[in-house]
């Protein structure tokens, strides 16, 4: 009776232990996902059996995960991402949005570089629509030197250079911006000097 609670014990601590003894994980190069539902074997390589993990639900052209937060939700489910390069934020993309089925994100999911006007890569046609309703956005703002990265929830639809009213979902404000390419919009005084380039042109 000893022996069998003892062999009882053994397998119980080994299957909790589990997640401890599984071995690292590297992130993807480029990471995307085909359905809208991003799981760890989109963004890691190695992932194995926990590959099939969802860990987000993209409603739009890409989803932000923190990198602290990707680094517990692989960590729940028996991965381990040392982060070595420091990344802030992973960017995963729609798998459609480049041509040949490969998404113009930048190399190892970093940070989504900010700019006046979308990479050539993924510029849009004039007028067409960038942002739909309830995605989720990066925003960009940048004023004496000081730039600041939120992730939100677009309230209407935005073409390239079209304002949009985003919604942070920590503090439940709406910041004016303007949108700036698929899934990336920018705030405060860039912002204004888009539109008003913008009205100089009409």
């Amino acid at each position: 009776m000893k022996s069998l609670i003892l062999a009882a014990v053994g397998a119980l601590s080994l299957a909790l232990a589990g997640p401890a003894l599984a071995g690292p994980v590297s992130l993807k190069a480029n990471p995307v996902d085909h359905d809208g539902q991003v799981t760890l074997g989109d963004i890691f390589d190695g992932a194995d059996g926990a590959a099939g993990v969802v860990v987000g639900r993209r409603v739009g052209p890409s989803i932000v995960f923190e990198a602290s937060q990707l680094q517990a939700m692989a960590r729940q489910a028996g991965l381990d991402w040392a982060n070595p390069t420091g990344l802030r934020r992973v960017v995963v993309r729609d798998a459609g949005m480049a041509p040949g089925g490969t998404s113009a994100a930048p190399a190892a999911g970093a940070e989504a570089p900010f700019a006046a006007a979308a990479p050539a890569a993924v510029r849009a046609a004039p007028g067409q629509r960038v942002i739909s309703r309830n995605d989720m956005v990066q925003v960009m703002y940048e004023a004496g030197g000081v730039r600041l990265t939120i992730t939100g929830r677009a309230e209407g639809n935005a073409a390239e250079g079209q304002p949009l009213a985003v919604r942070n979902l920590q503090s439940n404000r709406v910041i004016d911006t303007v949108a700036v390419g698929p899934g990336q919009a920018i705030a405060g005084p860039a912002a204004q000097s888009v539109r008003a380039q913008q009205f100089a042109a009409r």
